[in-house]
């Protein structure tokens, strides 16, 4: 298998974040383009309260939101047990153990519920709306209940037709890339 072939559907997902991670980084970036796209689906949809993700490298950027939306961000926690907590995107300044800015500890926490739309990063979907995360479960533990738009955000050539998945997983019910932004199939 070359880095650039996709693993078999059936693969483990170890074997697909490899895959994804080296493909990712053969990519050129078009951050702007996803922001572009995204800000026409947010707009429709009515959106005004986003959660939005601070870029890992090689991720798409979508800080150019800021100012047409209210943006939150994330803060990993691991203590008692793993989960998101969400903040104002301004409070985010200080660098993540995964190398992304997060808001300090004592920053204001805000809730799940006033969120209208959640851009959910990945390192690969699939063309149901299966996301292939970093393996530690944050966006699964946080996502069940929330009734607000879900987007997942990716780009182009890390879509693909079938991942693994298991029931825990959660899943965007639309997917942004640089090409333009569409409902998942079922």
């Amino acid at each position: 298998m070359s880095l650039l072939s996709a693993p078999a559907p059936d693969a483990p997902k170890t074997a697909w974040r490899a895959w994804a991670r080296a493909r990712r980084d053969a990519l050129p970036g078009r951050s702007e383009a996803v922001t572009a796209h995204l800000r026409d689906l947010l707009h429709t949809q009515g959106a005004r309260r986003v959660l939005a993700y601070r870029a890992l490298p090689g991720e798409p950027d979508v800080s150019g939101l800021d100012g047409e939306f209210t943006l939150l961000t994330t803060r990993a926690r691991f203590r008692p047990t793993p989960r998101l907590t969400l903040h104002p995107w301004p409070t985010a300044t200080e660098p993540s153990r995964f190398g992304a800015l997060q808001p300090p500890a004592d920053a204001p926490e805000e809730a799940l519920a006033a969120v209208d739309a959640v851009l959910l990063p990945a390192l690969a979907y699939d063309v149901r709306g299966v996301r292939l995360g970093y393996g530690g479960g944050f966006y699964d533990r946080l996502l069940p209940n929330f009734g607000g738009l879900v987007v997942g955000v990716v780009w182009a050539a890390l879509v693909v037709p079938q991942l693994p998945s298991e029931a825990h997983d959660c899943r965007a019910e639309w997917l942004a890339t640089e090409d333009g932004v569409g409902r998942v199939r079922d």
